[in-house]
C-alpha cells in the first residue's frame, strides 16, 4: 500500500483541487481523505507543497526503434518520459522498418513489455510513409496499432487523405496529419521571415501549413473522423481550426512546450538545436498558439519528442535533421509558460496533457476518483532548476542551459513508484 500525504490533489476530469491524503492499493487509488493513517502503508510520500495529478499522456513521441536506435530507443525513450511525468505515450510510425506491417508492430510492442510505461504505436497511413497507396489499415488495427500517422511526410494525394479519415472513422481512431506542403519550403526548419533573412535563406513558408490544415478540415468536416493536427505553428493554422471546430466536435489539434515557449529568433541562440518542422513562427504566431490553447482550439499538448544525435545536429543548419527532444522538460515549460505567466489553471492545463490525449485515443480517462487507475504524478512547483541533461540519448533541445520552473518528485504507474528525483538528497 502506498500513502501519498499532504499534496494539493489536482482532477482534471471533475475539474476539482483540494488539499488531502491518497491511499493507493493494487495499482487502483483506493481511499481520498482529508487525513489518513500510515497504518500497513509499505510507500509513503510526504507531498507537502506539491501538486498531485494524473499521469500525462503523450500523443506524438518518436522513439526511433526500430532503425534509429543510436538517438533513442524504447527502454531509453520510456526513462525519458517517466522522468517527465509521462505515464502514457503514443509513437510515431517512421522508423525503420516503417509502422506499414505487422512484423514491426510485433516487435515494438515486443520490446515495450521491458518498461512500465504504457507505450502504444500507430501504424503509417500510407505504404512506405511514401503517399503513394494506403496500408491494410484493418490489417494493422487488429494487429496493435492504435492510430494511424505519417508524421513527419505530408499526404499530399487528397483523394487517398479522404479515404484514409473514412477508413480511420471506420475503425474508431485517430488519424493524426503532419501538415506541411512542401512547395512553399525552402529550407526546412526555419520560418520565412525576418531570421531566415538574416541568415540569407528562404525558409518555410506559413503557407505551406495553412494550405493543407484548410483542406484537411474540410475532409475532417464531411468524415466526422477523429482527426488530430498536429504540431499546430502559425496563426492562420489555429483560425481555420478555431472555424472548423464549430462543425466537427471530433477535430483536435496539437500545441508543443516548444512552440509555446520559443519564437523564431531563438534559432539564433540555439542554432540547430532550434530546427524543427514546423519552425518556430512569429512571436505574433505564438501568442496566438497560447490564446488557442487558452479557448480549446490546440486541444492536446503533445511533445513531438524528436531526438537526433549530437554528430547529426553539429553538421551545420543545412545539413541537420530537423527535430528536438521535449519529454523531460514539456511539464516545466508548460507549467511555467501557460500557468505563471498567462494565467490558466493547473485543471485545464493538465486537461491539455492528460483528459484530452485519452479521450482522442480511447483510453481511461485519468481521474483521482476511487477506483480510477493509480497512474500519478507528484510535482514540485516551487523547485527551480537547469536541463543539462537527462534520461534520453539526445540532448538536442533548445531548453538546455534554461532555467525551467517546476519540477517531476516522483511518477507512479499502477500503483507504483517507477521514478523519483534524487537531486536534493
Amino acid at each position: 500500500m502506498l500513502i501519498i500525504r499532504n499534496g494539493l490533489l489536482i482532477d482534471p476530469l471533475h475539474g476539482w483541487q483540494k488539499k488531502a491524503d491518497l491511499q493507493i492499493a493494487d495499482g487502483k487509488i483506493t481511499g481520498i481523505s482529508q487525513h489518513i493513517e500510515k497504518g500497513r502503508a509499505t510507500e509513503y510520500i510526504d507531498a507537502e507543497g506539491m501538486l498531485v495529478f494524473p499521469g500525462l499522456i503523450d500523443v506524438h513521441a518518436h522513439f526511433r526503434d526500430p532503425g534509429f536506435t543510436y538517438k533513442e530507443d524504447i527502454c531509453t525513450g520510456s526513462e525519458a518520459a517517466i522522468a517527465g511525468g509521462y505515464t502514457k505515450v503514443v509513437c510515431m510510425g517512421n522508423t525503420q522498418p516503417r509502422m506499414d506491417n505487422e512484423k514491426a508492430l510485433a516487435y515494438f510492442y515486443q520490446k515495450a513489455k521491458a518498461t512500465p510505461l504504457k507505450l502504444y504505436t500507430v501504424a503509417n497511413v500510407t505504404e512506405g510513409m511514401e503517399g503513394k497507396r494506403l496500408t491494410d489499415m484493418d490489417a494493422l488495427r487488429s494487429y496493435g496499432a492504435v492510430g494511424f500517422s505519417d508524421d513527419g511526410s505530408p499526404i499530399m494525394d487528397t483523394k487517398l487523405v479522404a479515404e484514409a479519415m473514412e477508413k480511420a472513422k471506420a475503425l474508431d481512431c485517430p488519424i493524426s496529419l503532419h501538415e506541411e506542403d512542401q512547395n512553399f519550403i525552402g529550407v526546412h526548419g526555419i520560418n520565412d521571415g525576418k531570421v531566415a533573412e538574416l541568415l540569407q535563406m528562404k525558409g518555410a513558408m506559413d503557407l505551406a501549413e495553412s494550405s493543407m490544415v484548410a483542406r484537411d478540415c474540410v475532409f475532417a468536416v464531411h468524415t466526422k473522423a477523429k482527426v488530430d493536427f498536429q504540431h499546430i505553428s502559425s496563426q492562420e493554422s489555429v483560425e481555420i481550426i478555431r472555424f472548423a471546430k464549430q462543425f466537427s466536435p471530433t477535430i483536435f489539434a496539437e500545441a508543443t512546450p516548444q512552440h509555446l515557449s520559443f519564437n523564431e529568433t531563438e534559432i539564433l541562440r540555439s542554432g540547430t538545436n532550434a530546427k524543427l518542422n514546423p519552425p518556430f513562427r512569429t512571436e505574433k504566431d505564438r501568442m496566438v498558439l497560447i490564446e488557442g490553447v487558452r479557448d480549446s482550439t490546440l486541444n492536446l499538448i503533445a511533445t513531438d519528442h524528436a531526438p537526433h544525435s549530437i554528430e547529426e545536429k553539429g553538421q551545420g543548419f543545412l545539413r541537420s535533421p530537423s527535430g528536438i527532444i521535449g519529454l523531460e522538460t514539456a511539464l516545466s515549460a508548460v507549467y511555467e509558460m501557460l500557468v505563471k505567466k498567462h494565467g490558466m489553471t493547473m485543471v485545464d492545463v493538465l486537461r491539455l496533457l492528460t483528459t484530452n490525449p485519452a479521450s482522442l485515443y480511447g483510453f481511461e480517462l485519468p481521474s483521482l476518483q476511487k477506483g480510477a487507475t493509480a497512474d500519478l504524478v507528484v510535482f514540485d512547483p516551487q523547485a527551480q532548476w537547469v536541463y543539462t541533461s537527462g534520461k534520453s540519448k539526445s540532448s538536442n533541445s533548445p531548453f538546455l542551459q534554461k532555467t525551467l520552473q517546476g519540477k517531476v518528485v516522483y511518477t507512479i504507474i499502477d500503483g507504483k513508484i517507477v521514478y523519483k528525483d534524487r537531486t536534493n538528497e
